[in-house]
């Protein structure tokens, strides 16, 4: 198992977790290979997506080589499910709520735990509970001023929007302190289609624009 600090550098170095909810094992599979291929390493595998678990634990089998692919687990509701990822290998953990025993699991394998947070009380929970990242989901109704607002009172949290990022609005969201951001229809949408050639120039454009990003900073 990575550590939970090399988890984390991972996914910030990533900077785009590339949100994979396929219609069978196979099309999820596929999605996350072309959004790989792309420059998107990050991979939040959907458990909404048929045996999720497998194919999470296909990617870690496949990718074990290259530091920089860290595929973790999405839509995870209760405590079984994250474990079920866990044992499957799934680098950090992605709920689009908060869930305490969800969070106390995750501490204790010491896996990250990034739930989705919409109000000043439920970051302040995910935090005393140890939350790693805190999710801010939707983050097209959020919206980006969202994040210099709660970090006033939380400065030491983490912040990942969720939900509404795409090529154009992505700068918007690192310049407003984003950790790192989710994307998903915009990303890999194609993917749902069969389309996996333009999940792949998808991801390039992201990737470019975040180093493009990165380096005016």
């Amino acid at each position: 198992m990575l550590p939970k600090y090399e988890a984390l550098k991972a996914v910030e170095k990533a900077g785009i977790l590339a949100v994979v909810r396929g219609r069978s094992e196979e099309n999820a599979y596929k999605i996350s290979k072309a959004s790989i291929k792309g420059g998107v390493k990050a991979i939040e595998l959907a458990f909404t997506s048929p045996n999720a678990d497998v194919t999470i634990k296909h990617l870690n089998e496949e990718y074990a080589e290259d530091p920089e692919v860290v595929v973790g687990a999405g839509t995870v509701l209760d405590p079984a499910t994250a474990r079920m990822a866990m044992v499957a290998g799934a680098k950090f953990i992605v709920s689009p709520s908060y869930n305490e025993e969800v969070a106390k699991l995750c501490n204790l394998y010491a896996v990250p735990y990034m739930p989705g947070c919409f109000t000043p009380t439920e970051v302040q929970t995910a935090l005393m509970t140890g939350a790693d990242v805190v999710k801010i989901f939707p983050g097209a109704i959020a919206g980006q001023k969202m994040i210099p607002e709660l970090q006033g009172p939380f400065p030491q949290a983490n912040i990942m929007p969720s939900g509404g990022v795409s090529l154009d609005n992505m700068k918007d969201w690192f310049k407003a302190g984003a950790f790192c951001v989710g994307a998903g229809g915009s990303l890999v949408g194609p993917g749902a289609d069969g389309d996996y050639d333009q999940v792949t120039e998808n991801a390039k454009k992201f990737h470019e624009e975040l180093l493009r990003i990165r380096n005016e900073k």
